[in-house]
């Protein structure tokens, strides 16, 4: 048979390939976190008709004659540009601005994926589509530990941030220089115990000859006196186990706004909202007003991210070329960042697909022509006898 009809096989098995990766390209120019394929191709063996030949002193060196055997698919390699932002609104949708994946696990397997459409579960559990748990680290008591191993992120709606003890209070505003001897202006505050007890504690402020003298249930605790207005008596007290800021209280005349400007101790809470910030970190919003961090989103790094294998459903899972996973925070060095409420398109261009596409269609006919142009050649040694 003829040679070249066997690399018009080869050319319409290549062209084949490519017109198969281009059409899911296209199939997927909508799809969450996808990356393009791109066909390569190389050329088979050659036979040797004629070799080279060394230049003599007679005769000059001749080049070798070869035949090329068709052609063969290279590799298929995987485009990782970043695709366009597509805002949504949702929280828990988050899209990688750089480099990186996030880490899923699904059926016990980890993969790594760029789709970043995931939501909470009944029992709380950030998931993926396809029901992967999203990996990274839970806080404990506001405080992430990336050196632990990964787990499923977590938010249920039961988490507390625990109370808080107050040891701190602080005044502020002015108490009027000229208010008449015997005056007298009292501030109830709430303080927390360990276990977010309140108890109301009095502060009273009584006007003396030279200056305020502070009381607490009826124990007298110091005098406030003034120079310019500014304080130069006691600056602080202790009430109930608690510290009571007073450096930021002044003494000019006609103003009377004194205030409790606010303290360190708090009740036990329960969540009430969430954030996600561009580092991965999950933010609880608690009803006693505490905010503070729940847990963090990881993200996986490759040496070679073409190494990766598909897995469906946009996930990659990693091979022996793409390199050890490396994990860490969004915003680390090598890390992209989060967005929030956003997701990440596809990075399909349709007018190189479609471009592409007429390659690959002009190249499967010219092979094509290559066959039933061998074709006519054979029919015409079978015609030689008649």
């Amino acid at each position: 048979m003829l040679r070249s009809m066997f690399s018009g096989i080869s050319g319409l098995r290549a062209h084949q390939t490519m017109l198969d990766v281009t059409g899911n390209n296209i199939a997927n120019v909508n799809t969450t976190g996808f990356k393009g394929s791109a066909t390569q191709f190389q050329d088979t063996l050659s036979q040797l008709i004629q070799g080279g030949g060394a230049p003599g002193a007679a005769i000059g060196g001749t080049n070798p004659a070869q035949i090329g055997l068709g052609v063969q698919i290279a590799g298929i390699s995987t485009n990782f540009t970043q695709g366009s932002a597509q805002a949504t609104g949702r929280a828990s949708d988050l899209m990688i601005s750089g480099d990186g994946f996030f880490v899923v696990n699904a059926g016990g397997e980890t993969l790594y994926t760029r789709a970043g459409s995931f939501d909470f579960d009944a029992q709380g559990r950030l998931v993926s589509p396809n029901g992967g748990f999203v990996q990274g680290w839970m806080a404990q008591n506001g405080v992430v530990n990336q050196g632990a191993g990964l787990q499923n992120i977590t938010l249920p709606r039961g988490v507390v941030a625990p109370a808080v003890p107050t040891t701190s209070v602080r005044f502020t505003g002015n108490l009027p220089l000229d208010a008449a001897a015997g005056t007298e202006i009292v501030r109830d505050i709430d303080v927390y115990d360990a276990s977010g007890n309140a108890t109301s504690v009095t502060l009273s402020f009584t006007r003396s000859a030279t200056g305020w003298d502070v009381a607490s249930g009826g124990t007298n605790l110091g005098a406030m006196t003034f120079v310019d207005g500014q304080p130069t008596g006691i600056t602080s007290v202790t009430v109930a186990g608690a510290t009571i800021d007073l450096a930021g209280v002044t003494g000019f005349a006609d103003l009377s706004t004194l205030k409790v400007a606010g303290q360190d101790g708090r009740p036990a809470g329960t969540l009430d909202a969430y954030s996600i910030g561009p580092d991965g970190t999950i933010t609880g919003t608690f009803s006693n007003g505490a905010t503070q961090a729940v847990g963090r989103i990881a993200l996986a790094t490759f040496v070679n991210p073409g190494g990766l294998e598909k897995a469906g459903d946009s996930s990659y899972r990693a091979t022996a070329n793409s390199g050890a996973v490396e994990l860490g925070a969004a915003g680390d060095p090598g890390y992209g960042k989060l967005a929030s409420g956003y997701l990440e398109m596809s990075n399909v261009d349709l007018s190189q697909e479609f471009t592409n596409l007429i390659i690959a269609q002009r190249g499967f006919q010219a092979n094509a022509r290559i066959i039933t142009t061998s074709d006519e050649v054979l029919q015409e040694l079978t015609n030689l006898k008649r």
